[in-house]
């Protein structure tokens, strides 16, 4: 006989909960929790597995920490935690097809994408970090003290003892023990239980992700099909119960005369440690999902934008490509073979920002598998960046010497794996004779195990390094426009900006006289010291 529909329960569940969803009050808006870089860059650093992540100074000088903030509205410390890690590591070819599947998805049924957004709304109340928990191979479940079997009875000798105070005044004492005890517990551990209170907290908010996009009918969710009721189990038998938590002053009390918060942190410890592996998996999932949405996100209110095509390690190529950081910027373009590049420009015309533009479309394309360009083939490699050495007065450290530890830094990189280094204004710290002579060498050894983008007002540089780096120079078109062009820059404008800049015409004046004197002093021949060739135009200088 065939069963009544009636009396069928996975007839009866959609109704069921759809009228208890109605009596559920709306769910708000999470708060946007503050984290520490430190914070976003645990998993990372827990799962690096080689030495192809971008450096920290690299990150840096590339601004990357803006460009990732911009992905991050409203995505939560689990989500802003992969997208660091992409970043950082970068992805396979494998990985990024698989992905770019998915955000091409996303980007094609905004509804769907505007569904997930909403589903995983629920990481977002996580207020602390749990890679380091669920990756840390050093974490281990606290192990239960001996007194943990006994410590339920306490309460009852509390209680003995209280009672017993109707007899006689003596029973102070052994209640007077027994509070003893509990409030010495009790403090002992407030700092772990508050602690491990926020990590399941979080870790719930994962469960109940996971629970959610398995039984919600969620499109682009399929990974997460069967894990729903296991996630629910596991999120129920991490929660201190519907009372405790509905009625926090009756949980409080709880807390203090029957210890229940530290006896939850060893019950729960232990849960969490025999479902590591699981609950990793369930992180693994939500991260890439919610990265994975935050980035169709991001592309659906950008302009310019492409696929980046992967090139083998000696091959660029990128046409009007942008800083997705700066509105209205200058596209420019820039194609190399065989050969790095030397880059020249006037002061002002934005060569440090080309750079900066070059190299985070690199890592957006290595990470991401797409950059903010019109067309692009990109090699996926590693991006070191030498741009803001600085000197340091605590250390006893020059400008020159910062950039010399540095360039070793890059030699160091270059020889471990080929890589992409981008330099802006190579050895600026000392005079220009030795600032040539230094970045000629340099520029030479790292340009001939990997690709070298290198930008200098140096401009003799060009030709002596023309064998290694092709010559482009930036230029300004009719109105504001920029145009990358081959060639080394042909005049330079750093005095002609001293009358453009306030400085006035007579400052202007010698300054010109002292660019020309300099010329024509490397012209003289037949002194025997640069002291005695200076001799010559001091007086008429002074004049």
């Amino acid at each position: 006989m065939s069963p009544n529909p009636f009396l069928s329960l996975s007839a009866w569940r959609p109704m069921l909960t759809q009228f208890l969803s109605g009596l559920a009050p709306a769910e708000t808006e999470p708060p946007a929790y503050p984290f520490a870089p430190t914070d976003v860059a645990r998993l990372h650093r827990l799962t690096a597995a080689d030495d192809a992540a971008i450096d920290d100074q690299t990150w840096r000088d590339l601004l990357i920490d803006r460009y990732a903030d911009s992905l991050s509205g409203e995505v939560s410390i689990f989500g802003r935690q992969e997208l660091h890690r992409r970043l950082r590591a970068g992805a396979s070819a494998e990985e990024c097809a698989a992905r770019r599947e998915r955000i091409e998805r996303l980007l094609r049924e905004p509804a769907q994408l505007d569904g997930l957004q909403r589903t995983l709304r629920s990481l977002r109340r996580a207020d602390t970090e749990v890679a380091g928990l669920l990756f840390d191979p050093q974490w281990q479940a606290p192990p239960r003290p001996r007194w943990l079997a006994w410590v339920r009875l306490l309460p009852l000798g509390l209680a003995t003892s209280l009672a017993a105070v109707l007899w006689t005044p003596w029973a102070w004492i052994p209640f007077g023990i027994v509070m003893y005890f509990l409030m010495t517990l009790q403090m002992r551990y407030t700092d772990q239980v508050g602690t491990w209170r926020r990590s399941t907290w979080a870790l719930r908010m994962l469960l109940r992700t996971v629970s959610l996009l398995d039984g919600g009918g969620q499109a682009l969710a399929e990974d997460f099909s069967g894990r729903g009721a296991r996630a629910g189990k596991i999120g129920r038998s991490l929660s201190r119960g519907l009372v405790a938590e509905a009625i926090p002053d009756a949980a409080a009390y709880g807390d203090w005369f029957m210890l229940a918060n530290v006896r939850h942190y060893f019950k729960t410890s232990h849960i969490v440690s025999a479902e590591r592996a699981f609950l990793r998996e369930c992180y693994r999932l939500c991260t890439e999902l919610e990265a994975d949405v935050a980035l169709a996100r991001h592309l659906r209110g950008v302009g310019a934008w492409c696929w980046a095509g992967r090139g083998d390690g000696r091959t660029l190529a990128m046409e009007e490509g942008v800083h997705p950081l700066l509105e209205g910027g200058n596209p420019l373009s820039l194609s190399l073979a065989d050969k790095g590049a030397f880059i020249s420009g006037q002061n002002g015309v934005g060569k440090s920002t080309f750079l900066r533009m070059l190299g985070l479309n690199l890592v957006a394309a290595r990470a991401f598998g797409f950059c903010y360009a019109r067309r692009a083939v990109l090699p996926a490699l590693p991006v070191v960046a030498s741009m803001q050495n600085e000197d340091s007065l605590l250390d006893g450290q020059s400008l020159y010497i910062a950039e010399l530890a540095r360039a070793r830094e890059l030699l160091a990189a270059s020889e471990r794996r080929p890589v992409i280094c981008l330099v802006d204004e190579i050895f600026r710290g000392t005079n220009h004779e030795e600032s040539v002579a230094a970045a000629a060498a340099v520029v030479d050894e790292l340009a001939a195990r990997s690709i070298v983008v290198v930008s200098s007002h140096n401009l003799v540089l060009g030709p002596l390094l023309a064998h290694r780096l092709e010559p482009w120079r930036i230029v300004r078109t009719d109105g504001d426009g920029l145009r990358l062009e081959p060639g080394v820059l042909g005049q330079t404008n750093g005095v002609a900006l001293l009358a453009q800049r306030g400085f006035g015409v007579d400052i202007q004046r010698k300054a010109e006289r002292v660019a020309a004197w300099l010329v024509e002093i490397r012209e003289i021949r037949g002194q025997s010291t640069f002291s005695e060739k200076t001799a010559l135009f001091s007086e008429a200088y002074r004049k």
